[in-house]
């Protein structure tokens, strides 16, 4: 394999400092100094006008004095400035470039022009470049600090790609105070040209790296981005911050979708979708790295058993459990048998397994060996609270023993302090994940459960529909069209219908009347029960004008439900286009449940399908599962699975299962309606 086109600037054999100075607290002096104070191996070349020596270093008043080759150009020099440079660095055959300076787009007009002289410059040579107005980029590895930042960054096998600098120095000072190492550091700032899909595709294939930690604020690029995430979640693990979630990012074409799915929602399913995992913290950030590193190939489900020696601190356990979307292993005949064999009788005889607070090494040992051995169990978090008889060590050597022999994960709880500190040094020596708080436990193994799953999503394919009943786009289309050429941006109650129809969703189709005796033969020719409706293409909701009336069941009262429906819509909304009354039937469902399945185009990712809780209270119950299309029958199974109205889509009480097949169908065909 050949060399990657941003080696130049992660393994530089040379470089040159554009602003190089000794002037204190000046960006190129700081710059500069760590470059030096970092054990840079490479030639540096300061380039100053105004000084001969730079830090010990000779300067160069222009990059076309030096005689030799450039790999890397680092610019701290005021923003007026910087255009000319790019051209001076491409005419010396410099391909590579970080943009420390501000005051590029991010400064108004100016700065937009000259941000876009610097990537025409850029572009006419050839040079990537970082930046502008970024932190600058570290490779501990390579012992390269091309940067600004006070702090360090210790040689290890994380990488941390930001669009924020300070979060960059935040996480730097961190990461020192707990001796995380990491194997590059990168600050994109404006991202003018290399972006997260350009890192991404570099550090999938950087052998320095075992896992990648991203902070986002925005993606640029949707399809490089995406693209990029996908190879490099194949190959490691990715991990992602992402700020700004409860903003509402999204064009909907629906107030309801609105509602449920914000941009937020859309960019968590492009991840899942990516095999990526996401955290909400800095510490989780860090946390969820190191665990998937070691333990994300090993994790086959989200069932976990806990053991423990507190009944306390496992039920708390429990509740994190749930809130967390972790399913709480049901333990095998088999197991229990053998449990209730060797513990003593109050045991819990469930999971969580409390085996009370006078549990010996030898109990623990039974225990837990039994939960690992359970087929029904994905992994295991042994829990132990330090109590007078507790033997803390002996027990934790024990779990090292069994740890190395198990196929699967095994999570470790040690409450406490100096009673448990020898047990967790045991722990971390072994690279056994180790916890102090229930809730931090249950965290850490949500993370290995939801990294199973998306990975699951990430090799999924788009499995051919049914050929037998082939949707007629042509027809849909030419509906679109005719509403698109009276300028209208929403589709009448007839026009949506008939377009499902042109894909195979099933839909109830209605009739229109625009006087009332047409609705009375309509009705008559239907069959009462009906449902009466304003029809109205300036109305989308029609229930928030008393546009809709239910259960009718006589023909005496449609004429006057006719008349009323015009006459309280007319008072309410009198500049609505008011086009005449729908008729439908009145579906009588007593075992129905009311679903919603919505559809939103995102301004970075596009299309997106949601379902979740239908009905009047959908805005209340925020209760949505988001997947990006295409989706296949696995897809559209594990969608319905992860909302909250799942479970009331199984039988119950005298309820019977709704048909989840045909659910999934409706899923499906959503999605090839939307590719």
């Amino acid at each position: 394999m050949g060399p990657h086109y941003l080696d130049h600037l992660f393994s530089p054999r040379s470089i040159a400092v554009f602003g190089a100075s000794e002037r204190p607290d000046a960006l190129g002096t700081i710059v500069f100094r760590n470059l030096i104070d970092g054990g840079f191996s490479g030639e540096l070349y300061p380039v100053n006008p105004k000084h001969h020596t730079v830090q010990g270093k000779q300067a160069f008043k222009h990059i076309s004095d030096i005689a030799n080759p450039i790999d890397l150009a680092l610019v701290a020099t005021p923003a007026r400035t910087v255009p000319e440079i790019v051209r001076q660095c491409g005419d010396h055959g410099i391909r590579a470039m970080v943009i420390l300076s501000a005051g590029f787009s991010e400064a108004g007009k100016e700065g937009v022009h000259l941000q876009r002289q610097v990537m025409e410059h850029a572009q006419r040579y050839g040079i990537r470049i970082i930046g502008p107005n970024c932190l600058g980029i570290m490779r501990p590895p390579k012992a390269l600090n091309a940067t600004f930042s006070h702090n360090i960054a210790l040689p290890g096998k994380m990488a941390l790609v930001s669009q924020s600098g300070a979060i960059c120095t935040a996480v730097l000072d961190w990461a020192q105070s707990r001796q995380i190492g990491f194997s590059a550091m990168i600050s994109l700032g404006s991202a003018s040209d290399i972006d997260f899909g350009d890192i991404l595709s570099y550090l999938a294939l950087d052998p320095y790296t075992s896992s990648i930690l991203l902070y986002i604020e925005g993606i640029h690029d949707a399809r490089s981005f995406m693209s990029s995430l996908r190879i490099a979640a194949r190959l490691k693990p990715v991990v992602v911050v992402k700020s700004g979630r409860h903003l509402e990012g999204s064009q909907a074409i629906m107030s309801h979708t609105a509602s449920m799915v914000g941009g937020d929602d859309v960019f968590f399913a492009a991840l899942r979708r990516a095999g990526v995992v996401r955290a909400y913290s800095i510490q989780q950030l860090f946390s969820a790295a190191e665990l998937l590193a070691n333990q994300g190939n090993r994790v086959k489900g989200n069932r976990l058993a806990i053991v423990t020696n507190g009944g306390g601190p496992g039920v708390m356990a429990t509740d994190h459990a749930v809130e967390s979307n972790v399913a709480m292993a049901e333990l095998s005949a088999d197991t229990l048998e053998q449990l209730n064999q060797h513990l003593p009788a109050h045991w819990s005889h469930s999971n969580p397994v409390d085996i009370l607070g006078d549990a010996s090494a030898e109990r623990y040992e039974v225990a837990v060996k039994a939960c690992l051995d359970d087929d029904k169990v994905d992994a295991v978090l042994v829990m132990l609270t330090p109590q007078a008889m507790t033997q803390s060590t002996r027990i934790a050597e024990i779990l090292v023993k069994l740890a190395k022999t198990s196929s699967k994960p095994m999570l470790t709880c040690w409450m406490g302090g100096e009673l448990v500190a020898e047990a967790r040094q045991l722990f971390a020596a072994n690279k056994i994940p180790h916890f102090s708080t229930p809730e931090t436990s249950v965290e850490a193994f949500a993370f290995l459960a939801s990294y199973q799953y998306n990975q699951q999503l990430l090799m999924q394919v788009p499995e051919p529909l049914d050929k037998r009943s082939e949707p007629d786009i042509e027809g849909a289309r030419l509906i679109i069209e005719e509403a698109l050429a009276e300028e209208r941006t929403i589709l009448s109650r007839l026009e949506t219908m008939a377009i499902l129809k042109a894909f195979h969703i099933p839909a109830v189709m209605p009739i229109v009347a625009t006087t009332a005796n047409d609705a009375l033969v309509i009705a008559e020719s239907i069959g009462f029960p009906i449902v009466m409706k304003i029809y109205s293409a300036d109305i989308s909701h029609k229930s928030d004008v008393s546009g809709v009336h239910l259960n009718i069941n006589s023909a005496s009262v449609v004429r006057s439900t006719f008349n009323e429906l015009i006459a309280t819509v007319k008072k309410k909304k009198p500049d609505a286009r008011i086009d005449g009354i729908t008729i439908e039937p009145m579906i009588h469902s007593p075992h129905g449940r009311e679903l919603m399945i919505g559809i939103i185009s995102d301004e970075v990712f596009g299309p997106a399908i949601s379902i979740g809780s239908g009905g009047t209270l959908v805005e209340v119950m925020q209760d949505k599962y988001v997947s990006l299309p295409p989706i296949n029958r696995f897809i559209a199974s594990n969608m319905i699975k992860r909302t909250k109205i799942s479970r009331a889509l199984d039988a119950f009480r005298d309820m019977p299962e709704v048909n989840k097949h045909e659910l999934e169908n409706v899923l499906l065909r959503i999605s090839e309606m939307v590719c």
